[in-house]
């Protein structure tokens, strides 16, 4: 049945979604790497598709930016959908000299001051873990692939543009990096006994300034959305 944000039946969406921020990715990821997709959402533009990834059946479903969209659209998947896990793909900013640009997080917990968890389940928590089974099956998949992952917490911000000079305070309890959308997905996850992590490739760095150039940054989403994929299917 529809929820309010959502015009999908029930049966259009799968247990497995791969939620990348942007609707345009969520094309690209459709039309690039699954077979026999369609579109499975066009409310509020928000274009999500379902399809199959060898032979395994997969939704693709943008998330929306920010804390707030990602807690909205992974409430009514996990809930009126009954997906069963979701791996969030996007980008971070690095707050540490050794995590640079190029590189791919996988997220273990998020920190965040944000209101969600007050407000949707009266809990004050500022760090959240993801899925311990499923970040297993990342980290062996990508040893699989031979591909390099660093690991750590993110922190999740209601603010891109802020006035602080220093961010400090969040590597003094291990924030790796900073992102916009990964707490309330994992809150939610943790609400509703589901599993659910972040991949993230780090697009720039706050320490040395270096930004990701643009032939680097398709490449390194191209290995991160196979990652996820491969990730995904298994169990």
């Amino acid at each position: 049945m529809p929820t309010l944000h959502i015009e999908s039946e029930e049966s259009d969406i799968h247990s497995r979604v791969i939620m990348p921020v942007d609707p345009n990715n969520a094309h690209y990821i459709a039309t690039k790497f699954l077979e026999d997709f369609r579109v499975v959402n066009k409310k509020n533009g928000n274009l999500a598709y379902s399809g199959k990834y060898k032979g395994v059946d997969v939704t693709i479903f943008p998330s929306g930016m920010g804390i707030a969209s990602m807690g909205l659209y992974s409430h009514e998947l996990f809930i009126d959908y009954d997906v069963d896990k979701i791996i969030r793909i996007g980008t971070c900013e690095s707050y540490k000299e050794e995590l640079k640009t190029n590189d791919i997080l996988l997220v273990d917990s998020s920190y965040s001051l944000t209101s969600f968890d007050t407000e949707s389940g009266k809990e004050d928590l500022e760090i959240i873990n993801s899925s311990t089974e499923l970040n297993g099956i990342i980290t062996s998949t990508a040893l699989l692939q031979e591909l390099k992952l660093s690991v750590g917490r993110v922190h999740t911000t209601d603010a891109f543009y802020t006035e602080e000079e220093s961010f400090s305070r969040y590597t003094d309890i291990g924030c790796l990096a900073v992102d916009m959308e990964t707490y309330s997905l994992l809150y939610n996850a943790k609400k509703f006994m589901k599993k659910a992590t972040s991949l993230l490739v780090v697009n720039d760095s706050l320490v040395n300034h270096e930004i990701i150039d643009t032939e680097s940054r398709e490449k390194k989403l191209d290995e991160m959305i196979v990652l996820a994929l491969e990730s995904i299917i298994k169990n």
